[in-house]
């Protein structure tokens, strides 16, 4: 795959704002002229095509994908709402890597980028000895973090950034999720810690806020993405 044709979106933990942040990465992708695709790394809580790859689509102003209906964009979705391993388990299967691999390299050849959404958060385990974590590290990925001003979201961050940079892994800037901000003081401290950590660990300082993760939002489907692409788009 060439470079940066597969950018990975995770968060410091679930229900975070992933699927929202990477349908608006791809809404403005597309708006830039880019031929652009989504996948989902696994889904877990529902049966059928990803609840998640929906949420994309509709974010991005499109139709499912015929990519979506042939299973491509997200190869594994489990009806039980838990980590990947045991959802996995629980149905009598094993996650391959080598399958979310293929489908990415296929999804790579028909688009110039591909925005895959992980499951939770950077050590969400796919096996019992293998997390999302190992897997970007395997294929040298890129990635976009979203965090939010919520209690707890400092050390998850921090830990992330930590994280990414053990492995050698480029972090291209966080999405701060403001949606739930309940303290104005907190979210504009948190964001000035972040800030300050993307560039002690190497990384371009990139916070971007966006405010809403309602997926019907028209007003949030026109973000200023152009600073976490800067340099390689």
């Amino acid at each position: 795959m060439p470079l940066f044709s597969v950018i990975a979106v995770t968060g410091i933990d679930t229900d975070i704002g992933k699927t929202v942040a990477t349908g608006l990465l791809g809404r403005y992708l597309l708006g830039l002229g880019k031929q652009v695709i989504t996948q989902k790394l696994v889904q877990t809580g529902c049966v059928g095509i990803s609840e998640d790859i929906r949420v994309h689509r509709r974010l991005m102003g499109q139709d499912l994908r015929p990519e979506d209906h042939q299973g491509l964009t997200c190869s594994y979705v489990f009806p039980k709402p838990c980590s990947p391993h045991l959802a996995a388990s629980l149905a009598g299967l094993r996650i391959d890597p080598t399958v979310i691999r293929q489908a990415t390299c296929a999804l790579a050849a028909r688009y110039e980028l591909v925005l895959l959404e992980g499951a939770g958060g950077l050590l969400v385990p796919l096996t019992e000895d293998f997390t999302f974590l190992d897997y970007l590290e395997q294929e040298s990925l890129p990635l976009v973090v979203v965090s939010s001003p919520r209690l707890g979201s400092i050390n998850h961050t921090l830990s992330a950034l930590e994280l990414a940079r053990s492995r050698g892994l480029n972090v291209l800037g966080i999405l701060y999720n403001r949606y739930h901000e309940s303290d104005r003081e907190i979210a504009v401290d948190s964001a000035r810690i972040f800030s300050q950590a993307l560039q002690r660990y190497g990384y371009q300082d990139c916070v971007i806020d966006f405010f809403a993760v309602d997926e019907y939002s028209r007003e949030k489907r026109n973000l200023d993405f152009s600073s976490l692409f800067s340099g390689i788009l």
